[in-house]
């Protein structure tokens, strides 16, 4: 039996969705409702780095505010006007504005849709292992661990 093959190339806003929009545990999944990811990297089997098409609900964040270790985490702004925030403050962005996440530089970084529109925006980051991710403003830390994230209090205890 052969692999299915990857196409060569979609209309992104029909990448599949991702079956689960969060891997947060309770409270913290409740606080990205309203945003609505498509891992377009995963379409064509990328393994290095992922891709995501990525609507944020009037409202809506798009994670909680963090900072990873390992990963570099790079946005482009396609649509709307969200605000980035930062360990530096708040910017205001729009389409064709990007930002990049440095791994390691313990920056806390994340979007929040405050306008009355949609806001898309492709997010991209690399998959090198060992990743963790810290979130300064919340009891939440963060393991990429066999291929998937688990969450700890920042105590160390499991969710």
């Amino acid at each position: 039996m052969t692999a299915a093959k990857s196409p060569v190339a979609i209309r992104a806003a029909e990448a599949p969705p991702k079956a689960k929009q969060s891997n947060y545990p309770q409270p913290f999944a409740a606080m990205v409702a309203g945003r609505f990811k498509r891992p377009l990297g995963d379409v064509f089997g990328l393994k290095n780095f992922g891709v995501n098409l990525t609507k944020l609900a009037p409202g809506a964040i798009s994670a909680l505010r963090h900072a990873h270790t390992v990963q570099d985490e790079f946005i482009y702004i396609l649509q709307g006007t969200p605000v980035l925030i930062t360990d530096t403050g708040e910017t205001s962005l729009s389409p064709g504005m990007c930002a990049g996440f440095k791994s390691g530089s313990g920056d806390g970084h994340h979007l929040v849709n405050r306008s009355q529109e949609e806001v898309v925006y492709l997010e991209i980051g690399d998959r090198n292992p060992g990743d963790a991710a810290s979130y300064p403003d919340d009891d939440l830390q963060a393991l990429f661990e066999a291929g998937q994230w688990v969450f700890k209090h920042k105590n160390g205890c499991n969710y």
